[in-house]
C-alpha cells in the first residue's frame, strides 16, 4: 500500500476500483507529467448513491461528501494511469459541477468535500485551483461531477 493509500485509510477511506465509463471516453489520460481525469461521479460499487439536485431533494451536506467520493474516484482514474499515487507531486486544478435547485447557490461548499479530501490526503500539494459550477443536470441525474489535474514525477 502506498503511502498515499495509506492516508486515504486513516481517514477512513478506501481508494476504489476505477469507475466504469458510461459513454465514450477514457476515467484519465497522461499528457506530459500530467494527468487528466474525465468527470467523475459519486459511483459506490457500480451505483449512485444519491440521485436529483441540491437543495431539491439532496442536502448540501450530502452534496459535499458525495463531492469527496468523486475525489476519491478520480484519484482511483489517477492511479490506472500512473500506477501509485505516491507519484503525484501536485493537484493542479479540480473541477465541480452540482446538479442545482435554481434557488441553490452554495455550490462551492458542496465542492469543498473534494477540496478538503485532497488537501488532508496531499497535504500543501492537494493545494490547488478551483472551479465550483452549478448547473441544471449530470449524468444518471448525479448531485456532483469532479474532475482535476495532477502533475506527477
Amino acid at each position: 500500500m502506498s503511502a498515499i493509500e495509506r492516508r486515504i485509510f486513516e481517514l477512513g477511506r478506501e481508494l476504489p476500483n476505477v469507475v466504469a465509463p458510461v459513454a465514450a471516453y477514457q476515467p484519465a489520460v497522461v499528457s506530459g507529467n500530467y494527468v487528466y481525469t474525465s468527470g467523475q461521479l459519486p459511483m459506490v460499487n457500480g451505483a449512485l448513491p444519491l440521485v436529483g439536485k441540491v437543495g431539491a431533494g439532496v442536502t448540501a451536506e450530502d452534496g459535499k461528501e458525495l463531492a469527496a467520493t468523486c475525489a476519491l474516484n478520480a484519484l482511483a482514474a489517477v492511479k490506472s494511469v500512473i500506477g501509485d499515487l505516491d507519484r503525484v507531486k501536485r493537484i493542479v486544478k479540480v473541477v465541480g459541477f452540482v446538479a442545482s435547485d435554481a434557488e441553490f447557490t452554495g455550490q462551492p461548499g458542496v465542492i469543498n468535500g473534494a477540496s478538503e479530501l485532497l488537501g488532508q490526503v496531499f497535504g500543501d500539494a492537494g493545494t490547488h485551483a478551483r472551479s465550483a459550477v452549478g448547473v441544471a443536470v449530470l449524468p444518471l441525474d448525479a448531485p456532483v461531477e469532479v474532475e482535476l489535474i495532477a502533475e506527477f514525477e
